[in-house]
């Protein structure tokens, strides 16, 4: 990004600070998939020694339950729900 300083204003180069914040994106959601990919591989890796382990298992069978309870969502699809925002909220931690 090209700063300008005129008159204690600042001029911003508006096509490089575009770029920018589109390279930020990109980098911040490979970012997200990199940092899924290493928190699910340290837990395959460690068992039940990792500490997201076993909140991940105890919101996936919870989350399966609900899944069962609730009409219309299948034991699946809360299995994968619950595990999903538990690895979510671990890797956001």
């Amino acid at each position: 990004m090209t700063k300008l300083v005129k008159n204690d204003a600042v001029v911003v180069d508006e096509d490089t600070a575009s770029k920018s914040e589109e390279a930020m994106g990109k980098k911040k959601e490979k970012d997200w998939v990199q940092d899924t990919r290493d928190e699910v591989s340290m837990m395959i890796k460690d068992g039940f020694d990792h500490d997201s382990t076993k909140p991940v298992l105890k919101a996936a069978a919870v989350g399966a339950v609900a899944g069962v309870v609730l009409p219309g969502i299948g034991l699946a699809a809360g299995l994968v729900a619950g595990a999903g925002l538990a690895l979510h909220h671990a890797i956001r931690k």
